[in-house]
């Protein structure tokens, strides 16, 4: 099936285009330009994992998930270099920028996680001005101090929110939007909370995979072990996006595949089968661990957020919205010909708008649209507003603007359709040394 169509113009939609980490488990100073398509690459240990990890936790504070289920272990998020924050405790900071139409959006966030975790301060800004800013005054309270831009009578509004929850997600049920500047605010925030609510956390787990779904809502989990429920719902939806997906499975399963099936079980479940003929049907419970992942990735490209499970903005239309995967290890137990495939499949679909992707891959990974030789090598550092990695209770959670960061592939900003991006581990890179 040929995928190469027109691209059809599409509207201006909120899409992240920078992810920022100030102060966040091996990162320090590091900020990731984001196109289309973007692999992080890099040895073992120079932050990929924790970079994807940084992203899902601002997607799902951005859902309004309170910060202990969004972080269970946060000592673990703060840096090792992290110095002592007095009474302000230890913490770590993350941040992202979103284009769209409200021109480009950035969101920072500084997380206190030691002695007990509490969100310390956050920012949201837009054309230089700051629309939005928390910060904890006073640590016997369970909330934080915020100001949002009126442009009315009053300049800002100022009002208690809670201390564990992302303010930016909390503005549409506090703002009226009754001033210019108050639906200047609502328009970044929303902008915002659109991008994140829109990504999807995909990591296959071929153990899971392997046995019978139960049929329940028919959207794909992040670990994929419900396929076969998703495939049974997506074979009788749309044949287009199904026969794509039987045409991707001919290059990354072995043997001859004639369709993608699903099989009801007596237990009232479901189990996925590879056609191969007329009488001959091999259940995905015997394919090898490449092959699940390589299907359940596909399967991911080929649909949209309406078969996977994602929170997007209800009140925004789909077509206003764009899905952003996040897949770590993209190319776990695939070979070179089925990395190669996703690896094209994922270039197609991300050109044509509705989708981007944000992975990881292993160093000396080739991705199509970007020459070797371009490939950036190193991550610039830049200091953190108030050192390393103590939280300010001042609100200022973010890192300077223009802070430097990991250099991708591609030429600059995020207009580019693939972007590789090299992470240094900190331990060759002399800069990371003797950190205080």
């Amino acid at each position: 099936m040929d995928l190469d169509l027109p691209i059809p113009p599409a509207p201006v939609r909120p899409v992240l285009t920078e992810l920022r980490l100030p102060a966040y488990k091996s990162h320090r100073g590091t900020v990731l330009p984001l196109a289309p398509l973007t692999f992080l690459t890099g040895p073992s240990g120079s932050g990929k994992s924790a970079a994807l990890e940084a992203m899902a936790a601002l997607a799902r504070l951005g859902a309004g998930a309170p910060l202990g289920e969004v972080f269970p272990d946060p000592a673990s998020c703060v840096p090792e270099w992290a110095a002592a924050g007095g009474r302000q405790g230890r913490g770590f900071r993350i941040g992202c920028t979103v284009d769209g139409p409200a021109g480009p959006v950035r969101l920072d966030v500084a997380v206190r996680a030691e002695p007990e975790l509490r969100l310390m301060g956050e920012r949201l800004t837009a054309d230089g001005r700051v629309l939005l800013t928390t910060a904890l005054r006073d640590p016997r309270c369970r909330s934080v101090q915020a100001e949002w831009h009126t442009a009315g009578s009053a300049r800002v509004t100022r009002a208690p929110l809670p201390d564990d929850r992302l303010g930016t997600a909390l503005l549409p049920l506090r703002v009226a939007g009754t001033t210019e500047g108050q639906r200047q605010v609502l328009a970044a925030a929303e902008q915002v909370l659109v991008a994140l609510r829109s990504s999807f956390a995909c990591d296959p787990r071929p153990d899971r995979m392997r046995s019978p779904a139960a049929v329940v809502e028919g959207r794909l989990r992040g670990g994929c072990g419900n396929l076969a429920e998703v495939l049974r719902r997506t074979r009788g939806e749309c044949g287009t996006r199904h026969a794509a997906l039987v045409a991707a499975s001919r290059t990354g399963c072995a043997g001859a595949v004639d369709d993608l099936a699903v099989e009801d079980l007596a237990d009232g479940t479901v189990r996925a089968v590879l056609r191969r003929g007329a009488h001959t049907a091999t259940p995905v419970e015997r394919l090898g661990d490449g092959e699940l992942r390589y299907l359940a990735l596909a399967l991911v490209l080929l649909t949209g957020p309406g078969v996977l499970d994602v929170d997007p903005v209800a009140e925004v239309l789909s077509a206003r919205q764009v899905l952003t995967v996040l897949a770590d290890d993209f190319d776990r137990s695939l070979d070179r010909r089925q990395t190669a495939e996703l690896l094209a499949l994922a270039a197609r679909m991300t050109r044509r708008g509705h989708i981007r992707l944000l992975g990881a891959l292993r160093e000396g990974t080739p991705v199509p649209g970007v020459d070797g030789a371009n490939v950036a090598e190193g991550v610039d550092v830049a200091e953190g507003m108030d050192g390393a990695g103590g939280v300010d209770g001042a609100g200022r959670a973010g890192g300077p603007e223009g802070a430097g960061g990991a250099r991708g592939a591609g030429g600059a900003g995020g207009a580019d359709a693939v972007r590789v991006v090299h992470l240094a581990d900190e331990r060759d890179d002399p800069r990371g040394r003797d950190r205080p």
